[in-house]
């Protein structure tokens, strides 16, 4: 099943100095999870710090599970919307 997750970094909590040691080990953790074929697509946000995705997972928990893998979620300085995504119904007769 597919999931769009939307995050977004709490810059209310954490100043860009807290981020900066955290971002490297992100982007690394980022790559193994679209390696290992969780991650099917991601951008960054034009809008506000964070990033949104297309992931792959069984059950809206395993997608939590996953989440909570990156060092920004570890460490609390990061926030998730996941939504579950169904086919779309327009596209058959």
């Amino acid at each position: 099943m597919q999931f769009l997750v939307i995050s977004r970094r709490l810059t209310d909590q954490f100043s860009d100095a807290d981020f900066a040691p955290v971002v490297p080990l992100e982007g690394a953790r980022a790559r193994e999870l679209y390696a290992a074929g969780f991650t099917r697509q991601i951008w960054h946000r034009g809008d506000q710090p964070g990033a949104c995705q297309i992931v792959e997972a069984e059950t809206l928990e395993a997608v939590h599970e996953t989440l909570a893998t990156l060092p920004l979620a570890a460490a609390g300085m990061i926030a998730f919307d996941v939504i579950p995504l169904k086919p779309y119904a327009g596209f058959t007769p």
